[in-house]
């Protein structure tokens, strides 16, 4: 597998960079947040989820208030390098703020 350096990744005009949060177990995709240029160092020397709140403006550790902590096992990159992909052990079994395993849970239908 070929290996990036932190220094290529592409952030977005706001500096930040999407992630998709996936379960080495299950393969189960649980979350998408994103992060910026700290929050993914600080993912890489903890080896726990860090993302950046849109909504908060404000630096987040995954786990933090809920004690649902995302353990990073590996981090991918895509091929234009402006997407990442934290693959995690769910410490917790939760991922989601509302109590489910992964945030993707409702089905769109076509009714």
């Amino acid at each position: 597998m070929e290996k990036i350096k932190l220094s290529n990744i592409k952030y977005n005009k706001d500096g930040l960079v999407p992630v998709i949060v996936q379960d080495t177990d299950s393969l189960k995709i649980l979350m998408l947040a994103y992060s910026n240029e700290e929050a993914v160092r600080l993912s890489i020397e903890k080896k726990l989820a860090h993302f950046w709140s849109r909504s908060r403006n404000e630096l987040w550790l995954k786990g933090n208030t809920s004690g649902n902590y995302l353990k990073i096992v590996s981090i991918l990159i895509d091929c234009d390098s402006d997407s990442l992909v934290y693959k995690v052990d769910l410490d917790g079994k939760k991922a989601c703020h509302t109590g489910e395993e992964s945030c993707f849970f409702k089905e769109i239908n076509n009714e």
